[in-house]
């Protein structure tokens, strides 16, 4: 945590989580109280600290605090002895309420750091194609206020000044302000078929990036999305976006895929799902935690050199047993000469980035191809094994080696809980499947495929599943959904996470090139 108490008062950026600060992000995870507002994407929440109090003053909570009330707010958390994090959209200063805050903070004699954000004017055009400044087509840009701060006033400028400048004009604003700038425009001079461009949900994966006149706007924007807040560019610079595009080019741009992982292990598929232009709708199936009873594990960590050999079947339980190995009574240098084995390479992975040497990995991660694996180096006539992994892992592992003589314990290192159902960041992953909203589910495990439809409902999330495409990680998991009357539609050939997201990724390339009769030939 850090040191003092103060209010720090941070721009999130126009919508993407990514493009918060360096800093922004250290000030927010490092934070006692988060306050935030709309619009936000909530997978920046999960940077806060765990332990941090989340407050919703923005028009989504139920009852929405005033101005002044925020104000008050800061102040009270502060006085409590807490660091606060103050979450806005774009940046603090450029049209947010971040310098009312700060006024009112500085007249209260409070500590307050401004941390800089990229405004939608400057992000939501970058991610448009459109470069807001530009020689001979734009060497001026004029930012009008609008939406900022949910504000739905009609900006007070002169307009007759502003439509006579050769500038870009840039402006967020709802559907009600658009049509009075746009009619405020054409009333003062500007030309009715003049380019322009409106970007609605800018920066995220539902991006819509629309290229027509100024005649064109009022009709559409009540005709398309009257809720929605837009950005519109007006100027010369709006012709160079279909050539400089490049955000919606993405091989999954506005896929929505369902993450089935828990909480703790999402983040990488998450990511890369998102660097790819996919929306991850997350639907944790599982929470992974400590074991009831850590004792168990404790007593085998103490006489680990009685052991032959460690078969490591996840990265979790490499994590679990490391740690109560390293805090109890066991040492990690008794785990030399003990003939260490990791089922999959993202086991071994976190083997290897603890600086442990993994003995071998079988090619296969079925319990029959353990066994030969392990028989390839030698009798296991009397080898002690240890298993440490979940409390519900299956016992075919377990009763393979048994018969192939080995001498097994098995261990709870840590424990998979059935995630409760319902919403999460508000998003209703049953009535998303139900509308046909969503494009793929992941699977990283036969356990997640059971957890998933378990949450939902039984047989008729079964029947929700027959539409979206299918990605299991591997062929184990394939089978637990097959059992379960779900057909795999995507599977990649080495079982990790990123070649699962490519995976997905060259599925939908191509059925566009199979929808496309010109890409089919072979044409651009």
């Amino acid at each position: 945590m850090m040191q003092r108490p103060g209010v720090y008062l941070i721009g999130s950026g126009p919508g993407d989580p990514s493009l918060i600060s360096v800093r922004g992000l250290r000030c927010l995870s490092a934070a006692n109280v988060v306050v935030y507002e709309h619009p936000l994407h909530q997978r920046l929440l999960h940077s806060a600290h765990p332990e941090a109090e989340q407050i919703d003053v923005g028009s989504g909570s139920p009852y929405p605090f005033e101005q002044n009330t925020i104000c008050q707010l800061l102040a009270d958390k502060f006085h409590a002895g807490k660091t606060v994090a103050r979450l806005t959209y774009g940046d603090p200063f450029a049209f947010g309420n971040g310098s009312n805050e700060a006024l009112f903070l500085n007249a209260q004699g409070i500590p307050f750091e401004i941390i800089p954000g990229i405004p939608p004017g400057v992000g939501i055009s970058c991610y448009a194609g459109i470069p807001v400044l530009y020689p001979d087509l734009g060497d001026t840009v004029l930012f009008i206020r609008g939406y900022e701060g949910e504000a739905s006033k009609f900006p007070g400028v002169d307009w007759k000044l502003l439509a006579s400048l050769q500038s870009t004009i840039v402006c967020y604003a709802n559907s009600e302000q658009l049509s009075d700038i746009v009619d405020a425009l054409l009333s003062n001079g500007r030309t009715p078929n003049e380019q322009v461009v409106l970007v609605y949900n800018g920066t995220l994966p539902d991006q819509q990036t629309i290229h027509c006149t100024l005649h064109e706007i009022s009709k559409l924007v009540r005709k398309k999305c009257p809720q929605i807040p837009a950005l519109l560019i007006v100027g010369p610079v709006t012709g160079l976006g279909k050539q400089l595009q490049w955000f919606d080019r993405r091989p999954l741009f506005g896929k929505r895929i369902v993450v089935t992982r828990s909480r703790k292990q999402a983040g990488e598929l998450i990511n890369l799902l998102a660097e790819l232009g996919a929306d991850p709708v997350e639907s944790p199936t599982v929470k992974i935690v400590p074991p009831e009873d850590f004792g168990p594990l404790d007593r085998v960590c103490a006489q680990i050199e009685t052991f032959h050999t460690i078969v490591f079947t996840s990265a979790n339980g490499v994590d679990y047993f490391l740690q109560r190995l390293l805090i109890g009574p066991g040492d990690i240098r008794k785990l030399k000469g003990i003939r260490l084995c990791a089922i999959g390479p993202a086991t071994a992975e976190q083997l290897t980035r603890l600086g442990i040497k993994v003995d071998l990995m079988p090619t296969n991660y079925r319990a029959e191809a353990v066994v030969n694996a392990l028989q390839s180096h030698g009798n296991l006539s009397g080898c002690r094994v240890l298993l440490p992994r979940a409390n519900l892992a299956r016992e075919l592992l377990a009763s393979e080696l048994r018969l192939a003589g080995c001498e097994v314990v098995e261990v709870t290192a840590y424990q998979t809980l059935l995630e409760r159902p319902g919403q999460h960041n508000g998003r209703d992953v049953y009535k998303m499947l139900l509308n046909e909203e969503i494009d793929a589910v992941t699977f990283a495990s036969a356990s997640s495929v059971h957890n998933f439809i378990k949450i939902l409902g039984g047989a008729p999330a079964v029947e929700l599943l027959q539409k979206p495409a299918v990605a299991s990680i591997g062929p184990v998991t394939a089978e637990a959904a097959e059992r379960v009357g779900i057909k795999t539609t995507i599977m990649p050939s080495i079982y990790t996470i990123p070649a699962l997201v490519q995976a997905i990724a060259e599925y939908f390339q191509g059925m566009e090139i199979s929808d496309d009769p010109k890409k089919k030939r072979g044409s651009l």
